[in-house]
């Protein structure tokens, strides 16, 4: 380049599709089934194996999308797990008779497609709700979804009186449904999770919606003087989530029945993939695939600890580590970034950077005088050049 600038190669083609800044998770994923596959082969390696893993976590994976899209506005939403746990009792307890159950108010024996749509609509309305607080009253998205959690919280134990309930059979039918795919065979669950998931991939990566929600979630004041309405694409985006949450407890009712403390489960998990998924792909930004198999590899690795009979509650401390992790390279990744474009703003070659301090030190030093032009300006007579002389 010209002026004593260097030019500055970009990205080689491994370092911009493999690096491990960039699918760390895809060598994670390597590393653990190498592990596992070596450890407890006889279980690990069987196809039902992959095939529960792929089924089971379906639904988390949904509920990380949920948490995906508020954040892709700079909006928290945790108060997912509470609206799944209230569709998920809601849908249920719609649906119980009231002859067998006279203490709960909502038990009117209602069809089961029936109960689905309102405890969709009602965990829709919900993230309404949550919107409203966050945009209208001014209220930190942390701090707002966390006491809308305790409120729903409070709202589903009214509705259920912290009771357990089985689906009925004919309910249990909308979970169980599968399609067969080779070995394995696609359930509810799995096609709702590739249908939502291309969707909001598409809102987000191909449509200018998706672009005004990254502005608002990296730079909302920004964006908000660009003309993006940032309020109501974070208000949109946790109606969103409210309503992917109601699908997930409309699912969730179905394939495991009704327990009042099922969704709070999803949120660490969803929260730890979320996060982790951002430094995969798009090196730092909320991207659904990222997402997705960031879930699945650590979904990898919990399956793996159960099979050699860790205990189940040791996948929440494998979900914290992995959630500080990913919030910290995340950031360290941006940070990163920014250093990097300012040194390829000022990097200079050698010539450059004397001929720079050179033209800095002629503007800063006063110009030197000859002995007779310094006798004259001692006796205050100005030199005034040729012609004067």
């Amino acid at each position: 380049m010209t002026d004593g600038t260097r030019a500055v190669k970009g990205p080689s083609v491994f370092s911009r599709y493999f690096s491990p800044r960039n699918i760390s998770a895809v060598y994670l994923f390597i590393l653990i089934f190498i592990v596992f596959a070596i450890w407890t082969p006889q279980t690990f390696l069987t196809p039902g194996t992959w095939a529960n893993l792929l089924d089971t976590n379906s639904l988390v994976v949904l509920a990380a999308i949920a948490v995906l899209i508020p954040l892709t506005t700079g909006v928290f939403n945790l108060a997912i797990g509470a609206e799944i746990a209230l569709a998920m009792m809601l849908c249920i307890t719609l649906q119980i008779p009231h002859e067998q159950q006279s203490d709960l108010f909502l038990a009117v024996g209602m069809p089961w497609w029936m109960a689905a749509i309102i405890a969709v609509v009602v965990a829709t309305l919900v993230g309404m709700l949550s919107g409203w607080v966050v945009t209208k009253l001014k209220i930190d998205s942390f701090i707002a979804t966390l006491g809308m959690s305790s409120i729903i919280g409070a709202i589903t134990y009214l509705i259920s009186q912290n009771k357990p309930f089985a689906a009925s059979p004919e309910f249990q039918q909308l979970a169980a449904t599968a399609v067969p795919l080779g070995g394995f065979r696609l359930t509810v669950p799995v096609i709702v999770l590739i249908i939502v998931a291309l969707a909001v991939w598409y809102v987000l990566e191909r449509t200018p919606v998706g672009r005004r929600m990254y502005a608002a979630g990296f730079n909302p004041d920004g964006a908000r003087l660009s003309g993006v309405n940032v309020a109501r694409l974070q208000w949109g985006s946790l109606v969103a989530g409210g309503f992917i949450a109601g699908v997930i407890g409309v699912l969730s009712a179905s394939k495991f029945g009704g327990s009042v403390a099922y969704g709070v489960g999803m949120l660490l998990p969803a929260l730890a993939a979320v996060f982790l998924g951002s430094t995969q792909f798009k090196g730092g930004r909320f991207n659904v695939w990222g997402t997705v198999l960031a879930l699945y590899v650590l979904a990898v690795g919990v399956q793996g600890l159960l099979l050699v009979k860790v205990p189940k509650e040791y996948s929440n401390f494998l979900y914290g580590v992995a959630l500080i992790v990913a919030v910290a390279v995340s950031r360290w990744e941006r940070t990163g970034k920014r250093t990097r474009a300012i040194r390829q703003a000022t990097t200079f070659t050698k010539e450059g950077k004397e001929k720079l301090a050179a033209e800095a030190a002629a503007e800063s030093d006063p110009p030197q005088l000859t002995p007779t032009q310094t006798a004259l300006k001692q006796d205050g007579i100005e030199d005034q050049g040729d012609d004067a002389r």
